[in-house]
């Protein structure tokens, strides 16, 4: 029961956009009307400029530990594990928004600060630093993401938990990046 809270909580939690809320707010405009069309940091930036980005993303961020942490103070590791992967779906498929959100990079990385902190950190500032050193912000997020699953797999791999776990959230990424991918692969893939 604890375990089923915990996801309908942080599910919730991950349907706050900030994204969705700054560019309404602020600019009386719907992101997602821009760019790509997503509700993330990568295209406020590329709508509203570099700083509205970093906000965004920081709030993101800020989400996903948010629910990882109440996860954790609930029902444990198993439910810092469950509100971690809950907050990412409901970033990525918000319930309040048509199912139309974000990519997740930034919730999972909020998230994962909680659960694996030294490993995401890490993971974080090699992600990043891809990410500005090609200006392609996807390959970065994608490196940063996989890394911390294969980091995370290869320390705890008799762990079948955070296994499981660190495929979902890894897959999860993927999944959401693979137009990304298909032209990162064509060398299509917009610079920011």
């Amino acid at each position: 029961m604890k375990l089923i809270l915990v996801a309908i909580i942080a599910y919730l939690i991950g349907n706050i956009s900030f994204s969705l809320l700054i560019s309404k707010i602020f600019f009386k405009d719907d992101v997602r009307n821009h760019g790509s069309g997503n509700a993330g940091s990568t295209n406020m930036i590329r709508a509203f400029g570099f700083k509205i980005g970093v906000i965004t993303f920081i709030g993101d961020v800020l989400k996903g530990m948010l629910a990882a942490y109440i996860g954790l103070l609930i029902a444990g590791k198993d439910g810092s594990y469950i509100a971690g992967i809950s907050v990412i779906m409901g970033h990525n498929w918000p319930v309040f928004m048509k199912f139309k959100g974000g990519k997740g990079v930034a919730t999972t990385i909020g998230m994962l600060f909680v659960v694996l902190p030294w490993i995401t950190l890490i993971c974080f500032i090699i992600g990043i630093s891809i990410a500005f050193a090609g200006r392609i912000v996807s390959i970065g997020s994608l490196i940063g993401v996989t890394l911390s699953a294969i980091v995370a797999i290869s320390r705890h791999y008799y762990d079948i938990k955070l296994v499981m776990f660190a495929l979902i959230y890894a897959g999860m990424c993927l999944f959401t990046h693979r137009e990304n991918i298909r032209r990162l692969i064509k060398g299509e893939e917009k610079k920011l």
